[in-house]
C-alpha cells in the first residue's frame, strides 16, 4: 500500500503550501459569501426576493459543475493550476458585481462565482490525499479546516472593517487580493510529491486500477443516504447568516456591515477549535455519525433563536452554534467520503456530489426562504428554516450508517 512505504511524506514546504491554500482560499471559495446580501440590501436597497434569487444563482451554478469539477480533478494532472484559476475567476465575478451591481450582471456573475468554486473544494481534497494518503488523512482534514477557518476569521474581520468604515466595495476588493495571494501560495507545493492515483482515492496506486463506474457508485444506498443528508443539512442552514445580515440592514442601518462581521468573526473562531477537537475526537476513535449528529442537532435550534431576536449582540451569540455545526461539518464530511470511495478510484467525484449537495440544498435555502421572509417576515423565515433543519436531523439519524473502518 502506498500510504505504508517509508518515503512518501511530503516535504515541509509542501505542507505549508497547502496550509497557505486552506488559509487564502476561506475567503475565495464563496465569494464574498453573506456579505453580498448586505451589500444588496444596505448599498443597493434590493428586496429579499432579489437577493435570494442572486444568492441562489451562485449555488445553482455551482450544484451544476459539482460532478463534472469532481471528474476533472480525478481526471487531470493539473490540481494546483485549477486552484489557482479558479480562485482567480472568483476575483474576476467580484469585481463585476461591484463595478455593474444590476440585477443581470450580479446574477450572472453569481454565477460564475459559483462554477469556479466548485473545483477548488474537491482540488484541495484531492491535493490533501495525494500528498499525505489515507493514513493521515483525518489529521490532515481537520489541520485543513482550522486553517481554513482561521482564514475566514481574519478576512471576515477585515471585511467588517472595509465595509463599515471605508465602503461595501472594499469587501469585494478584499476578495481579489485573496485571489491573487493564493495563486502565488499554491507555487509552494511540489508537483513531484502529488501522488495522483493516490489522490483520487486508489487503495493501491501501484497497480493500474480502473475508477468504479458513475452509475454503479449511484445504486449505493448508504452513498445516496449521505447525498441526501447534505442536501436537508444545507437547506435548513445556509440562509440563515445572509438572512441575519439582512435583517440587521434593516432594523440596524450603519451597523449592519460590522455587525455581521463580528458574526463570521464569532463562528470561525470557534470553528478553529471544533475542527481541532474533532481530530483530536476521531484519533481516540469516535465514529463519524456520532459526531456528525451533534451539528445536525445544533441546526433547528439556531433557527429558533435567531427567529427570538433581532438585536445584533443576541445574533453574534446565537451565531457560535454555526461554528460548531459547521466546524463539525468540513470535517466529518470529507472523511465519510473518504471512507464511501475506499477502493473506487472516484474520492474527488465524491467530493464534487457532497459539493452538489450543498449547492442544491443552499440553493434551496436561499431561493425559498427569501420569499418566506418577503410575505411572512424574519421570525417565520428562522422557524421555517429550523423545521427544515429537524427534519434533517431526523432522516440523517435513522437512514444514515457509520462509515468508518473497523
Amino acid at each position: 500500500m502506498a500510504d505504508d512505504r517509508s518515503g512518501d511524506r511530503p516535504s515541509s514546504r509542501s505542507l505549508r503550501g497547502l496550509d497557505g491554500i486552506n488559509f487564502l482560499m476561506a475567503d475565495v471559495r464563496d465569494g464574498v459569501g453573506p456579505f453580498l446580501s448586505v451589500f444588496l440590501k444596505g448599498g443597493q436597497h434590493w428586496d429579499a426576493g432579489s437577493i435570494g434569487i442572486a444568492m441562489a444563482a451562485s449555488s445553482i451554478a455551482a450544484a451544476i459543475c459539482q460532478v463534472p469539477a469532481g471528474l476533472l480533478v480525478d481526471w487531470t494532472r493539473a490540481k494546483r493550476a485549477l486552484v489557482a484559476a479558479s480562485g482567480l475567476m472568483v476575483a474576476a465575478g467580484c469585481l463585476i458585481i461591484v463595478l455593474f451591481p444590476h440585477f443581470a450582471t450580479v446574477v450572472a456573475a453569481q454565477a460564475m462565482l459559483g462554477a469556479a468554486s466548485a473545483v477548488i473544494p474537491p482540488a484541495i481534497a484531492a491535493l490533501s490525499m495525494g500528498l499525505v494518503g489515507r493514513r493521515r488523512l483525518d489529521a490532515r482534514i481537520s489541520r485543513n479546516e482550522s486553517f481554513n477557518h482561521g482564514g475566514n476569521f481574519v478576512a471576515a474581520g477585515l471585511a467588517g472593517g472595509l465595509g463599515q468604515y471605508i465602503g461595501y466595495q472594499w469587501i469585494f476588493y478584499l476578495v481579489c487580493a485573496f485571489a491573487v495571494a493564493s495563486a502565488g501560495v499554491v507555487s509552494l507545493i511540489n508537483p513531484a510529491e502529488i501522488d495522483h492515483a493516490r489522490a483520487r482515492g486508489d487503495d493501491d496506486p501501484g497497480t493500474k486500477q480502473e475508477p468504479t463506474r458513475f452509475r454503479e457508485l449511484l445504486r449505493r444506498r448508504d452513498l445516496l443516504a449521505f447525498l441526501a443528508s447534505v442536501v436537508l443539512f444545507h437547506f435548513g442552514n445556509a440562509a440563515m447568516l445572509p438572512m441575519a445580515g439582512q435583517m440587521l440592514a434593516e432594523k440596524h442601518p450603519g451597523s449592519d456591515a460590522i455587525a455581521l462581521s463580528a458574526c463570521i468573526i464569532a463562528a470561525q473562531f470557534v470553528m478553529v477549535g471544533v475542527a481541532w477537537a474533532v481530530g483530536r475526537t476521531l484519533a481516540a476513535g469516535a465514529g463519524r455519525k456520532t459526531i456528525f449528529l451533534v451539528a445536525f442537532a445544533v441546526l433547528p435550534v439556531r433557527g429558533v433563536l435567531f427567529s427570538m431576536t433581532s438585536s445584533p449582540f443576541g445574533v453574534v451569540a446565537i451565531q457560535l452554534l454555526d461554528g460548531v455545526a459547521a466546524g463539525i461539518f468540513g470535517v466529518v464530511s470529507v472523511l465519510i467520503a473518504s471512507d464511501l470511495m475506499r477502493g473506487t478510484g472516484r474520492f474527488n467525484l465524491a467530493q464534487g456530489l457532497t459539493a452538489l449537495g450543498v449547492g442544491i440544498g443552499a440553493a434551496l435555502s436561499n431561493a425559498t426562504s427569501g420569499f418566506v421572509v418577503q410575505w411572512f417576515g424574519y421570525p417565520a423565515g428562522f422557524l421555517y428554516l429550523a423545521g427544515i433543519a429537524a427534519c434533517a436531523l431526523a432522516f440523517f439519524a435513522a437512514l444514515m450508517p457509520e462509515t468508518k473502518a473497523a
